[in-house]
């Protein structure tokens, strides 16, 4: 497909240098090339690059997506599906914007270069009748490295209007509907990975949660119990596995009450063909094991303050 990954994202928080290393702690590294301020910090993964910006807002919100596409002919398909929808856009030779108003995002599509990441080396497990690790340890249990994110995988988007965001993604830019929530979200991909954005009905707008890939299940549970050492208050739900995109997860939460997830073994689409999404319902729909998700991941602790404007800038 043509769109072929997140290039990355803006974050507002009322207090940048907190927000900052916290994702320090997370595994993003620091981008300095001499225009970092106290109130915005630039941040990258180990093959996506720079996918992280942090600036200062009244309250938390996501303010850009970022989405790559291979070249200008795909910026003219975009601005030509955004026109027939009725929404204005600033346009360059290489790059398109415009605002998502159920999430009040600003989606920023641009020409670039896809991601390229080295495999990382497959773990020898030991089952029943095959025992391929014979007289040693399990690899996780003598890594050393700090656990770091490969690239920025999807976001998750709360939308007053659901419908209106899910047809700006797919209709407007071009994403592709992977599965579904019934009568309340969309998983949609601009890459092979099962989602890269979920947009889901709230009622407000607001950032649920950002979701950043690591090699393996071991690298979820290494880097969320490093996070934890650093402050148990860290912790909202994990470890567990997905049934929709099947990924492992572990989800955690920053200062200003984003969740951010580590994410290992997502479902990857390489033939739209052979794909078919799905409907789903019930517990089905947030898990397929691990603990019971709490109620701090379905409704944010802050979602009244969002709602009635009190963080409102």
């Amino acid at each position: 497909m043509p769109l072929h990954r997140l290039t990355g994202i803006t974050l507002g928080v009322p207090d940048v240098a907190r927000t900052a290393a916290y994702y320090a702690d997370f595994g993003l590294t620091s981008i300095d090339d001499g225009a970092a301020t106290t109130d915005r910090v630039r941040m990258g993964t180990i093959d996506g690059g720079e996918q992280l910006a942090i600036t200062q807002t009244r309250r938390r919100r996501l303010l850009q997506l970022g989405v790559g596409v291979d070249d200008p002919d795909d910026i003219d398909r975009i601005a030509h599906s955004l026109r027939s929808l009725g929404f204005q856009a600033a346009r360059t030779d290489r790059s398109i914007e415009a605002t998502e108003p159920g999430t009040k995002v600003v989606v920023r599509v641009e020409v670039a270069d896809r991601i390229n990441s080295d495999a990382a080396p497959a773990a020898a497990t030991n089952r029943p009748g095959a025992i391929d690790r014979p007289n040693q340890r399990a690899a996780s249990v003598t890594r050393e490295n700090r656990v770091r994110p490969r690239k920025l995988g999807h976001v998750v988007l709360g939308s007053t209007d659901q419908e209106a965001s899910q047809r700006f993604f797919t209709d407007g830019i071009g994403f592709k509907v992977s599965d579904l929530v019934k009568d309340s979200a969309a998983f949609l991909r601009c890459s092979t990975d099962h989602h890269n954005v979920l947009v889901q009905a709230a009622p407000v707008d607001l950032l649920h949660h950002t979701s950043w890939q690591v090699d393996d299940v071991d690298e979820v549970g290494r880097g969320a119990a490093a996070m934890l050492a650093a402050d148990p208050d860290r912790h909202v739900w994990g470890l567990g596995r997905h049934a929709i995109g099947s990924n492992f997860f572990w989800y955690l939460k920053d200062p200003a009450g984003n969740f951010s997830e580590y994410y290992s073994d997502i479902d990857c689409i390489v033939d739209d063909a052979l794909w078919k999404p799905g409907v789903w319902e019930g517990a089905r729909a947030l898990f397929d094991w691990g603990p019971p998700p709490p109620p701090s991941f379905l409704a944010p602790e802050d979602l009244a303050a969002l709602m009635t404007g009190s963080h409102s800038e």
